[in-house]
């Protein structure tokens, strides 16, 4: 039996190319890239800027005292915001980052995990890279005192992430490898007993989000959709939306509404020609968990 589908609806348009929507205080917060900056929206609509930046965010967390963690795309570096509203560097991704940073989630503890592209995607996309040059990389956790550590290696590359309500359990998709990836998450941050937790056709999983019933909503980077899988990869749900769909959040004050990130295309070159981005919305019927 096919799983059944819902049709997201439009909340706003007029992006670049957005990236790791994270429901905080009340509003939707999303990086857009080539906008430089971190905007929250309220569920009726109303934007506003968080924070304008001359580099290109991409990864969105807080640490326990409130202060805004960003991954900062070219810089391969994880931010810092300041109660006066500066911005400071927090901690490093290299050596272990090989190409731009991307997704990143923030443990309760403060303990930061960010994926990287790993290659030269721009590159794939125009020719100048070949698909035997993609490579794997490392996921990189920085400590809240800003010292970085390698959490895990050879991941095809690492994308949106989640951790379960009891910090014991990290989920990050590899959207190279078409699959979900877990680890047991100890006190300190270590992650062992890596498994694989979902497998897709079809699927190049992107952003994704935790469900209170254990399942997670995977963005689909190689289709307008996101999908609900259980571990194991049964796909329990669609959502189909307008373009191309590249992350996602469970938010709302249910935790019910799930906001949907879309663009056009993934390819730089493309996204940043034109505000063709936007985000989308749909009911669920089960709420988000866990972090982010």
């Amino acid at each position: 039996m096919s799983a059944p589908t819902l049709t997201a609806e439009p909340l706003i348009s007029g992006l670049y190319f957005g990236e790791c929507p994270r429901w905080h205080d009340g509003r939707l917060w999303y990086c857009d890239f080539f906008d430089h900056a971190v905007y929250s929206i309220s569920p009726d609509g109303d934007r506003r800027t968080e924070v304008a930046l001359d580099g290109e965010p991409a990864g969105l967390g807080w640490l326990p005292d409130g202060r805004l963690l960003i991954n900062s795309r070219l810089d391969r570096a994880i931010l810092r915001q300041e109660p006066d509203g500066t911005l400071v560097r927090h901690g490093e991704l290299t050596p272990w980052a090989t190409w731009h940073a991307n997704d990143m989630v923030v443990a309760e503890n403060g303990q930061a995990y960010a994926g990287n592209f790993g290659f030269d995607l721009d590159g794939l996309y125009d020719g100048t890279v070949k698909a035997s040059e993609i490579h794997s990389t490392s996921l990189v956790r920085v400590d809240p005192d800003g010292t970085s550590v390698e959490a895990a290696d050879d991941l095809a590359f690492p994308n949106g992430t989640v951790i379960t309500d009891d910090g014991a359990t990290l989920i990050i998709a590899e959207s190279m490898g078409r699959q979900l990836s877990a680890f047991e998450r100890r006190d300190d941050g270590t992650l062992t007993n890596r498994r694989v937790w979902a497998t897709f056709e079809g699927v190049a999983p992107d952003g994704i989000c935790l469900c209170a019933d254990g399942t997670v909503w995977v963005a689909n980077a190689m289709g307008s959709e996101c999908v609900r899988v259980a571990e194991g990869g049964e796909i329990l749900e669609r959502v189909t939306t307008s373009q191309g769909c590249f992350a996602c959040m469970l938010g709302g004050e249910d935790r019910l509404t799930l906001y949907l990130v879309t663009a056009a295309s993934s390819d730089a070159a493309k996204a940043r020609a034109e505000r063709n981005g936007a985000l989308e919305q749909v009911r669920t019927s089960v709420p988000g968990a866990g972090r982010p």
